[in-house]
């Protein structure tokens, strides 16, 4: 899974590169039956989109690590993590997380370890000018993931897990983090209900799983209008959500002033997935990509690290990514002075 035609040496590497971490480790992760969407098939059919996109040779390779357990408590409580390692430790065979909701494999562990750390790498390459953003193939997926549950397919909360160490390590305060998933992220959205120095915005289906992302929702306490919620009706399209982001992020972006942007980049809403009813297509990826980098190179020196979420039709899976990545490739060929952090 080297993904070797798609990628250049560093040394090599064009002023507008983006890095890649995406590794045979995210394999692992098995889910239980061959009917299951989250299969590790998602990631081979990125793999083989990005081997046969040929203008994408400016990726650059990011090997993921496995995060520690100081890292995963970031996001997480100890005592949900020791419920984790207790069932996924020494697990034989397929089951589900106690918590519910996701299936999980002896290589779950594994998996999920180095999607946070995967994450966690794609950050400090971006922070320390390696790259100028990054997009993270790993699964299993995280926005789910609340503070004290694993469910809907998500162990750890990759996102969430990568915004407290962007604040904590690198001193940065405010992180937006976007939401695109056709799935309402419920655990990115408790982690930081009452915070305030991160703002969650999503799109999302309403009426789908799990239930939570009404407009009603905005925070508490500190966390007091630092959470947008726009759900969209069954069958919106690229018109509908590029609206939404046009009227609704930019503003609350500019507003919020973010020193670094994380996107839980969810392909689930494009057009005939298996777990959706949205009608996005590539171009409309594409043209929302653009609009979240725009504000990025003008707010925080084009700081982005987009991270695998949903997507379960596996034909068109990787043509979403593929446009995800060229319209953040182009964006950074135009990018203009931004403001210091």
């Amino acid at each position: 899974m080297a993904v070797k035609a798609t990628l250049t040496q560093e040394k090599d590497a064009h002023p507008s590169r983006i890095g890649l971490v995406l590794d045979e480790v995210y394999l692992r992760h098995l889910p239980g039956n061959s009917g299951h969407p989250e299969c590790p098939e998602r990631l081979l059919a990125i793999e083989n989109a990005l081997r046969e996109a040929g203008p994408l040779e400016a990726l650059v390779r990011i090997p993921p690590r496995a995060a520690t357990q100081e890292e995963l408590a970031l996001a997480h409580s100890a005592a949900y993590l020791a419920l984790v390692r207790s069932e996924l430790l020494d697990l034989h065979g397929f089951a589900e997380l106690s918590t519910g909701d996701t299936m999980v494999s002896p290589g779950s562990l594994k998996a999920a370890n180095f999607a946070a750390g995967g994450v966690l790498e794609a950050v400090d390459a971006v922070m320390s000018g390696k790259v100028n953003a990054a997009f993270c193939a790993v699964r299993p997926p995280g926005h789910h993931a609340t503070r004290a549950r694993g469910m809907g397919f998500c162990i750890f909360n990759n996102v969430a897990v990568a915004a407290r160490y962007i604040q904590q390590i690198y001193g940065l305060g405010r992180v937006l983090i976007v939401d695109w998933d056709y799935h309402h992220g419920n655990g990115t959205q408790d982690i930081f209900y009452g915070d305030g120095s991160v703002f969650y915005f999503s799109t999302h289906h309403f009426r789908a799983y799990p239930g939570t992302g009404h407009p009603s929702e905005t925070g508490a306490e500190k966390g007091c209008g630092t959470t947008l919620n726009v759900p969209l009706p069954a069958g919106a399209g690229d018109e509908q959500v590029l609206e939404a982001f046009q009227s609704k992020l930019v503003p609350a972006a500019q507003g919020f002033r973010p020193d670094f942007v994380l996107i839980s980049a969810g392909f689930d809403g494009m057009r005939g997935d298996l777990l959706g009813c949205f009608d996005i297509t590539p171009p409309g990826f594409a043209a929302i990509t653009r609009v979240v980098t725009r504000f990025a190179n003008e707010l925080c020196r084009g700081r982005v690290v987009s991270v695998l979420e949903g997507g379960y039709r596996l034909q068109g899976l990787g043509e979403c990514v593929v446009a995800h990545l060229r319209a953040m490739q182009t964006q950074r060929e135009e990018r203009p002075v931004a403001r210091s952090a």
